[in-house]
């Protein structure tokens, strides 16, 4: 267990205890993890209407009001709880603020699709790091393919992508969000790249 998994649950247990500062800590200890998720994740149409920073500060109020019936139960791990009530944000503000529903890759995903911004940098990064040929992968004829290349993984890969890729998460916090270990985010992280490699480098 890192330091920080252990600092974290020692917030929880003190939380549980009735500690006010320690849950104040605790959700503030994961106000700019949630931002980089939400990033992500919010069209990019809504960028003069609302900031990340917003759909966050609705997300820690939620979850502070929300947070005793959590730490009764706690079925989840804090950090994908908190996950959870971000996407349930994202995805309001997008009935909210956008009338036509767009096909997108990310539909079936439990969290909110990716903006075709974070999706191209997902895969220009797996690119970059290829030592195959790759040039051809960016280019807009290709994009079509790209997105079924995307869309044929399943929800838990494209999130471990995303988490490592775009929200730029630790393998530590990776584990902290999904509720598994450290070496089983490295199988799936791994079984992504190279799934996705397959698809787009057929035969390299």
């Amino acid at each position: 267990m890192t330091e920080a998994v252990g600092q974290s649950r020692e917030l929880i247990e003190r939380a549980a205890r009735g500690d006010q500062g320690a849950r104040r800590d605790l959700l503030e200890r994961y106000r700019d993890y949630l931002r980089r998720m939400v990033a992500c994740r919010l069209d990019r149409r809504l960028a003069s209407r609302l900031d990340p920073s917003d759909i966050v500060q609705e997300t820690l109020a939620d979850a502070a009001c929300r947070l005793d019936r959590y730490l009764a139960s706690q079925t989840l791990p804090f950090f994908g709880w908190l996950r959870l009530l971000a996407a349930e944000h994202i995805r309001d503000a997008h009935r909210q603020h956008l009338f036509a529903q767009r096909r997108t890759v990310f539909r079936e995903n439990t969290t909110p699709e990716f903006s075709d911004e974070s999706a191209i940098d997902l895969v220009r990064h797996l690119a970059a790091n290829d030592t195959s040929p790759s040039n051809r992968l960016m280019q807009q004829e290709r994009w079509e393919e790209v997105k079924d290349a995307l869309a044929s993984l399943s929800p838990n890969d494209r999130e471990a992508l995303a988490m490592r890729y775009i929200e730029r998460l630790s393998i530590a916090e990776m584990a902290e969000a999904m509720g598994i270990s450290e070496r089983g985010v490295k199988t799936r992280h791994l079984r992504a790249v190279m799934r996705i490699r397959a698809i787009l480098e057929p035969g390299s």
